[in-house]
């Protein structure tokens, strides 16, 4: 099992297009983003929730790398400067940056559950990952996994107050994010409390029973895996980075994870196919999860209409740690 892998032409076609429209509002520069961040500051001043944007130089990747930390209002008030926090790394989609949270509406309904007494008060960071899935590639060149796990959480977990422990450190993501997430969470249970996931990117390898339906998919597959995983795709490396595969390998250590993740049913990637199955194979291993299918397709509009069940579940089991 791995990150998607098949589509049709239709759907690929879509893809590519949401991709370059991406990829144009990035180009535009980190101003833009910045100035994003900064109009939606006036309208939540009275709660002064804020976004502490910045970057990392990574020795690993020998490059910057950017993030935004999005911190409650009790983070900056003169009665709390000593109280430390739960932190939530949110991984973003295919095309997203370190400010797809603010862009895509999750700050908002985060602020909005804080404003409800839904929520209380925990760090969210937000990383930039580009097209690497969050794990190492294949060839070695890109090692992000490597990355995340020895640079980038130990230089956040020192620059922000966030209490020390598994259980006050969740991850969570979307499409290249949701498998991200799983993945991470799966590998080193050990790090993280609680793990969650929105239309997780996952799906079978063509040489495990899924043919390549036209020369778009093969095309997708090259582009966009092949750099990660392989030309062709290597078949031990996609195992050693599955959910499915690390579910069953890491079992015992599961069992103490808090697990949530649902799917649209109208999934354009057919991705409900793979989350329901990760169900199944979730159950079969007795691992306690939280699992939903919802109406609905892949996109930012599924997912900010299921944010709150993230940010509600990871607070659930952050205030039971107290």
């Amino acid at each position: 099992m791995g990150p998607l892998v098949l589509m049709g032409d239709y759907h690929y076609n879509k893809f590519l297009s949401s991709m370059l429209f991406t990829r144009r509002i990035r180009r535009a520069g980190t101003l833009a983003g910045f100035l994003i961040l900064s109009f939606l500051a006036p309208a939540t001043a009275h709660s002064q929730d804020r976004a502490d944007c910045g970057a990392i130089h990574s020795a690993i990747l020998q490059s910057s790398v950017r993030y935004c930390a999005y911190l409650p209002a009790s983070y900056s008030a003169a009665s709390s400067k000593a109280a430390k926090y739960p932190i939530l790394y949110l991984l973003h989609g295919l095309g997203g940056t370190h400010q797809t949270m603010a862009q895509d509406g999750e700050w908002n309904k985060l602020q909005d559950l804080r404003r409800a007494n839904l929520v209380g008060d925990f760090l969210v960071v937000e990383p930039e990952a580009w097209d690497t899935f969050y794990i190492n590639s294949r060839d070695g060149r890109t090692r992000y996994g490597d990355f995340f796990l020895h640079e980038f959480i130990p230089y956040i977990e020192r620059k922000y107050r966030v209490r020390p422990g598994r259980a006050e450190r969740g991850i969570t993501g979307f499409s290249m994010g949701g498998y991200g997430a799983l993945r991470m969470a799966f590998a080193y249970p050990y790090l993280f409390g609680s793990v969650s996931a929105h239309s997780a990117a996952m799906s079978r390898l063509p040489n495990e029973g899924v043919s390549v339906a036209d020369a778009s998919s093969a095309l997708f597959a090259s582009e966009v895996n092949a750099k990660v995983f392989g030309d062709p795709i290597d078949k031990a490396f996609w195992d050693l980075n599955s959910p499915f595969v690390l579910a069953k390998k890491n079992a015992p250590a599961l069992m103490r994870l808090k697990i949530y993740f649902d799917c649209g049913t109208e999934d354009r990637f057919g991705l409900s196919n793979s989350a329901s199955e990760l169900n199944q194979t979730l159950n079969s291993l007795k691992i306690p999860h939280e699992f939903h299918l919802y109406p609905g397709g892949h996109g930012f509009d599924y997912l900010v209409a299921h944010s709150d069940a993230t940010f509600e579940f990871h607070w659930r089991v952050f205030n039971s740690r107290k």
